[in-house]
């Protein structure tokens, strides 16, 4: 195309992290730009280069028309034009005017046009085509000719830390649980006969059968023991509180064993003459006037009938009180029911549990379900809040969930998660997202570079994102 040659030829160069792009220019071709530079400041976006047409030919009955444009995915711009006429267009158009945004210029009086240009900036630009559309145009302002040259890609948003997450599979393991409780059966004085309709024990014992009917009617669950521990007062003498806490606690086994006719093998028994632990505890959050003398008798090594006889005979008073409204408590019998949950493989099930009952799940099967969720869904990040929440002690359920509240930009919670998470490569790994998503880049290296050690593949991505993140 005469006059026009190959047109704007810039070489493209990548944008700087201070999101201002630098061109290169070429001299072969008619108009040379030099200086080409695209920034973003705030919600504006500038364009400006410098145009040699020292080199440019065009007749006095002809224009060039240049128009930078900006071209985004789903939209695009035209930015301000120049003019650049022959001597009877140049005062053709003297006469007649051009558009307001329009720089007029007369080939000959010019050898370089600066172009300067600002525009409202929109997201689109971020990462828009910045080319140049060239019209030659004749009398009349026909056109002649038409191209448009690349000028430079654009990347001008800003630049963020991107986290990776790793997920740590638990071990599968057999689902051990333990329903446990307290029952206040009450005996004869000094005797070991049990009467299931003496005082409250219709509701004491109650609770018992209803604890081992409710994992024996679930067909999930198979019993693998009941025991019983049975505790009597401090009321000296100890030998007598020793025999009736062995007696009611066995008669309290006969008694379970009859309702269930379960094997010998399956209840087992112990129990504890005198609840001193039990006593300790009271007093310990009790106002009583001698509160500390107590304890001090109570975690003395003295023989039991001497701390209770002290206590009786020093502090009368808080004795009495301690008689009437405490002992009565201490005499209980402990139960534990230890079951077993089958496995579930089918993942619509777990699925299933995990809203109606988590508790039959063990942190292998939620992750099982969760892999089949998608990744970062309201549905996924439950499960593993709610695997925590099952299993708050456990490594891997905390540094799952610490993953899911990085995920969910809580970083407080993602940090107290990841107190017990454990020294895991993974959870090394994680506490470095924690740290780089906190803007902590120099202790993020470190953990990533720890990390990356213990086998982490996805730490040396993390790196390399923070290395272009501090350039």
């Amino acid at each position: 195309m005469k006059g026009i040659g190959k047109g704007l030829i810039v070489g493209v160069l990548a944008v700087c992290l201070s999101g201002t792009a630098q061109g290169q220019s070429s001299e072969d071709g008619t108009v040379a730009v030099h200086g080409l530079s695209v920034s973003r400041a705030d919600d504006r976006l500038f364009v400006s280069m410098e145009m040699d047409i020292s080199d440019l030919h065009v007749g006095r009955d002809r224009e060039l028309v240049v128009t930078p444009r900006l071209v985004g995915e789903g939209d695009s711009l035209c930015l301000p034009s120049v003019l650049i006429a022959g001597r009877r267009r140049y005062y053709h158009h003297l006469r007649n005017g051009v558009e307001e945004s329009t720089q007029l210029y007369r080939l000959g009086e010019a050898s370089v046009v600066e172009y300067r240009a600002v525009v409202p900036y929109r997201s689109w630009m971020g990462r828009a085509q910045l080319s140049a559309v060239e019209e030659l145009r004749g009398c009349c302002s026909m056109p002649v000719a038409v191209g448009e040259s690349g000028l430079l890609r654009l990347d001008l948003e800003p630049r963020v830390f991107v986290p990776v997450y790793v997920y740590l599979r638990p071990q599968a393991a057999p689902k051990i649980s333990v329903c446990e409780g307290s029952a206040y059966i009450d005996f004869p004085v000094s005797r070991t006969e049990l009467y299931e309709d003496y005082r409250r024990n219709p509701e004491e014992l109650g609770k018992i059968l209803a604890t081992i009917d409710a994992i024996r009617a679930d067909e999930d669950t198979r019993i693998l023991s009941v025991s019983i521990k049975g505790y009597a007062s401090p009321e000296s003498p100890y030998a007598n509180n020793e025999r009736l806490a062995r007696g009611r606690t066995q008669t309290l086994k006969e008694y379970v064993q009859r309702q269930y006719d379960f094997p010998d093998s399956l209840l087992t028994t112990s129990y504890e003459a005198e609840d001193w632990d039990g006593l300790e505890r009271w007093v310990e959050g009790s106002s009583l006037q001698h509160r500390e003398e107590i304890l001090a008798l109570i975690r003395s090594d003295l023989a039991p009938d001497t701390k209770e006889n002290r206590i009786r005979q020093r502090y009368p008073e808080d004795y009495r009180y301690l008689l009437r409204n405490v002992y009565p408590g201490l005499r209980h019998s402990d139960y534990a029911v230890k079951y077993e949950v089958r496995s579930y493989t089918d993942v619509a099930e777990i699925r299933e549990l995990l809203r109606t009952q988590p508790q039959k799940l063990s942190l292998n099967e939620m992750y099982l379900a969760a892999q089949e969720m998608e990744p970062g869904s309201e549905e996924y990040n439950e499960t593993f809040a709610i695997a925590v929440r099952m299993f708050p002690q456990d490594e891997v359920a905390n540094l799952n969930a610490a993953n899911t509240a990085l995920r969910l930009g809580d970083l407080a919670g993602a940090e107290r998660y990841l107190a017990k998470a454990g020294q895991a490569a993974e959870a090394v790994y994680a506490r470095g997202l924690h740290a780089a998503l906190s803007g902590d880049y120099a202790r993020a290296r470190v953990l990533f570079g720890e990390a990356a050690a213990g086998g982490i593949a996805q730490a040396e991505e993390m790196l390399r994102q923070l290395e272009e993140l501090e350039r």
